[in-house]
């Protein structure tokens, strides 16, 4: 084949990633550099790496095979030492009876080939060779140094000590100084940890899976798969938790609660451990609390300038009471603190009752409730009123006398700052009143109700437009119809199309499209309207037209208005405000 040096820039113009223009552009640029379009192209970072591999799979005839996210069987990727791998830079990745599949960044490196023959007919495989990415290659070449052949190496020194006993184990007679001492099981759990804080995980599951042990992390709020152990180390690595978070090892009939303190590099890590009694085995949670990272501000958590005057106007209230409200794992105690820090200064005394204290904030006296020796938000709140407080934050409002104790204390003449579980703004009414707590005292003292959920943000690196099907387009122009044009002044929305994003996968999303997470909230301030609708039995209908009057939005169009202002994707919107 004849080669002109801008066979990929032709190809990304046939399939739409170059316009005519750009085509133009690089074609003037490569002229005046004295090298080919391709390499201009390259150095242009118009078009994504992992397209140009494609094209280059396409004019070299190689299948083309994303690595990213890509789980590589440990005995098939040691079929090429890691020396080898990065002298050639190409990765064993998959295996069919003796054909093996090989990634390679340059295929057309018969040096690097060569070896590569060399040492599959000294090892009884055949090649079968693909084009990879640089991206795809440093991913894979993670697989040599990644906590499963961390694991796999304390396996096999736990093997045989485990192994030999597990009817003795399971009736909980095995040794457990062997376990607590033990440097094999030590290890996996100290990797399990570690790999989890550094993967941005906030909670870690270990969990009996068939005839294995499941560890999974949740990354911004969703659940993967991270390792596979045997079932038999699983008591051992419930065990060797249990020492870690003083709790009992010899009591596997109930759940029991505990805390790890660990420091990794210069962050000093908070676990909060519950375990769980299953059929056999128990079950471990951990709860992630990175204890030296600093409270947000209300702007980088996600939420909109609007509704951050609406909160600065409400906080700086004498009294009152202010509810965020939202399921578990919603974000409602980073935007706690984060606006409890706003009214952190000398002349204010600040109160806390937590479960458990999640960020230390200098200035502000925080407790930890201890219900197992009757320190419980109520007892706690009780206390807290003979300790001269302007501001009292109690984590959570989770029963009538906690309800109570709480509005009384708002109509004393102190802010109360908490969270309660409902599904929305206006269920926080129905659910104070469901409390047996009075309709005329709730009616005195509600300040402000936020609800809120965490959608997962589109990653930058591999952010790209989304072309919207026209039902969903119609769905989002009709969802944004009531909104309020101050909303919207900053969102171009005449066009034929709606502009809208997503993520392709890349590296640093573990080819999932998202890299964190945004607040989307709704707000409900109790002006003397509001506050006669809560007199007259809160009708549903009559509270959401007054929200409308005074201009505030849904959580939905919330989350539509962050789609088109590409933070987020429709799937996410429909999935955190589904029913």
């Amino acid at each position: 084949m004849n080669r002109t040096g801008n066979e990929l820039l032709e190809i990304m113009l046939e399939s739409g990633h170059v316009t005519d223009e750009q085509f133009r552009q690089i074609g003037e640029k490569a002229a005046q550099a004295g090298e080919t379009a391709d390499e201009t192209l390259r150095k242009s970072r118009i078009v994504d790496d992992e397209l140009l591999v494609k094209g280059q799979a396409t004019l070299l005839n190689v299948p083309y095979t994303d690595l990213v996210g890509h789980e590589i069987d440990p005995e098939v990727i040691k079929l090429i030492s890691k020396p080898v791998a990065e002298n050639t830079r190409s990765i064993a990745f998959a295996r069919e009876g003796d054909s093996v599949s090989v990634g390679m960044i340059d295929p057309r490196d018969m040096t690097a080939v060569q070896a590569i023959d060399f040492l599959s007919q000294a090892s009884g495989f055949r090649p079968k060779y693909h084009i990879i990415s640089q991206a795809s290659f440093r991913h894979a070449l993670k697989k040599y140094e990644e906590i499963g052949k961390e694991v796999a190496k304390a396996l096999e020194v736990a093997k045989d000590k485990l192994v030999e006993k597990p009817k003795a184990e399971k009736e909980g007679e095995i040794d457990l100084s062997d376990v607590i001492k033990g440097a094999p099981v030590s290890r996996i759990v100290s990797v399990v940890m570690r790999h989890a804080v550094e993967g941005g995980a906030s909670d870690i599951h270990i969990e009996p899976f068939g005839e294995e042990t499941r560890v999974r992390y949740r990354v911004d709020g969703v659940l993967r798969t991270s390792l596979k152990v045997p079932k038999y180390v699983h008591n051992s690595l419930v065990a060797r938790i249990k020492v870690l978070a003083n709790l009992k090892l010899d009591e596997t009939r109930v759940p029991q609660d505990g805390r790890i303190r660990e420091t990794f590099g210069d962050k000093q890590i908070d676990f909060r451990v519950s375990t769980l009694p299953m059929t056999e085995e128990e079950k471990v949670v951990m709860r992630i609390l990175d204890t030296t990272k600093g409270v947000p501000l209300l702007e980088q958590l996600g939420f909109r300038r609007q509704y951050v005057e609406i909160i600065q106007q409400e906080i700086q209230k004498p009294h009152g009471m202010f509810l965020i409200t939202g399921p578990t794992g919603s974000g409602k105690s980073t935007t706690l603190f984060t606006i409890l820090n706003m009214r952190n200064e000398e002349r204010v005394n600040i109160s806390t009752l937590e479960d458990p204290v999640e960020y230390q904030i200098r200035g502000v006296n925080q407790s930890q409730v201890r219900p197992e020796v009757g320190f419980t938000f109520a007892a706690g709140l009780r206390s807290l009123l003979r300790q001269d407080p302007n501001i009292i934050m109690v984590g959570e409002i989770r029963d009538t006398e906690t309800g109570e104790l709480a509005v009384h204390a708002a109509l004393t003449g102190h802010l109360i700052f908490s969270t309660l579980h409902t599904n929305d703004a206006l269920g926080v009414v129905p659910r104070l009143i469901d409390m047996h707590v009075e309709p005329f005292l709730l009616s005195a003292t509600m300040n402000l109700a936020i609800a809120q959920r965490l959608a997962r943000k589109i990653c930058e690196r591999c952010k790209a437009e989304q072309e919207l099907p026209p039902e969903v387009e119609a769905q989002i122009r009709k969802g944004l119809e009531a909104v309020p044009k101050s909303y919207l002044s900053h969102i171009d929305m005449s066009g034929p199309k709606l502009k809208v994003y997503r993520g392709r996968g890349c590296l640093r999303c573990n080819d999932t499209g998202y890299s964190g997470r945004v607040a989307v909230a709704e707000l409900m301030p109790f002006d003397a309207g509001m506050r006669e609708l809560i007199n007259s039995g809160f009708p549903i209908p009559k509270v959401q037209e007054a929200n409308r009057k005074n201009g505030m939005i849904s959580m939905k169009e919330d989350g539509l208005i962050k789609v088109l202002e590409g933070l987020t994707t429709m799937e996410e919107i429909m999935r955190i405000t589904k029913e």
